[in-house]
């Protein structure tokens, strides 16, 4: 029971939702825009999503703990140091995930095709990369986009991908006879897919700004140079601001080129308690509790924009 507990920390299984949302609402885009749906390929998908962002979240605490400058840090507060982890053990299980996800994700590219391969191989690259190596991504001011970007977008573009196989937004052909590759999509369903995904990518996006606006100190010792260190946290309190309120732009800007429909404004139901975790996030950095104000607003907002997609799919069944 405790080595679960322990691996459940390791990856920290709490964290997931972050995944969850680009996936439940790119699946639910998917139905309410485009009228596509796999159910096979998305279990597959969610599978492997959940276990390589698992995989990613121990390299990052494996990372964290050999590269850490302050003792205090690596017997106190990493999972690794405080538990009396063994490292071979961590490592092991991470290949152990890894092979799983690379399984999962060559079926689904043999399902769906070469740019199932292609999308899988960028967002796994940049998920290793983002803790691991030299001078990872997350120690550097790229953080916040990467993470945005590799889970918001990416996420949510496969989804995507692999629910509208039938009727592909975008599509890779490969003809290695002839030494050719084709690759087609469809404009405006590439916008709506940007557009969609953006208000993923900037609530995504917070959560790492939050966590380098509560640990600059922390960071600064152990060498991590961030956005924040470069900014400062009084403008990276402003980003944090500006970011979750531009999320719910990006959401009128769909319903404006018709991407949305109008049950989507059930998502300024969320509006009151954001703004209110927005202002207490911003009285309590850089206290620890923070941090969880950020969590909060991600979870609160991408649920009314998971149960606003519902409402639509609904609306247009009547």
């Amino acid at each position: 029971m405790k080595r679960l507990k322990v691996f459940l920390e390791v990856v920290e299984i709490k964290t997931k939702v972050a995944s969850l949302f680009p996936f439940l609402i790119g699946l639910l885009f998917s139905v309410s825009y485009f009228k596509s749906v796999n159910w096979r390929n998305s279990v597959l998908f969610f599978t492997g999503m959940i276990i390589f962002d698992m995989a990613t979240t121990a390299i990052n605490n494996t990372m964290d703990y050999k590269k850490a400058k302050s003792d205090l840090y690596r017997q106190t507060q990493n999972v690794i140091g405080r538990e009396n982890v063994s490292e071979s053990a961590v490592t092991n299980m991470i290949f152990a995930m890894l092979g799983i996800t690379l399984l999962i994700g060559l079926l689904l590219s043999w399902l769906t095709g070469w740019l199932m391969l292609i999308m899988g191989a960028i967002v796994c690259f940049i998920g290793i990369f983002y803790t691991f190596g030299p001078v990872p991504l997350s120690r550097m001011p790229l953080g916040e986009i990467f993470s945005g970007f590799t889970m918001g977008l990416g996420i949510f573009a496969i989804t995507v991908y692999i629910n509208t196989v039938n009727n592909p937004v975008f599509y890779l052909d490969i003809d290695f006879v002839r030494g050719i590759f084709y690759l087609s999509g469809k404009l405006y369903g590439i916008l709506a897919i940007l557009i969609a995904a953006m208000p993923l990518v900037l609530t995504i996006s917070n959560i790492m700004l939050a966590n380098n606006l509560r640990d600059l100190e922390m960071d600064i010792k152990n060498h991590r140079y961030t956005l924040v260190y470069f900014i400062g946290r009084e403008h990276g309190i402003l980003l944090f601001q500006s970011l979750m309120y531009a999320a719910y732009v990006f959401i009128l800007v769909g319903l404006l080129l018709g991407i949305f429909q109008w049950p989507i404004l059930w998502i300024f139901v969320s509006f009151p308690k954001v703004r209110k975790n927005t202002t207490e996030f911003t009285k309590k950095v850089p206290l620890p509790s923070s941090f969880g104000y950020a969590i909060k607003n991600m979870a609160c907002f991408n649920l009314n924009y998971a149960i606003a997609l519902v409402l639509s799919i609904l609306w247009q069944m009547v």
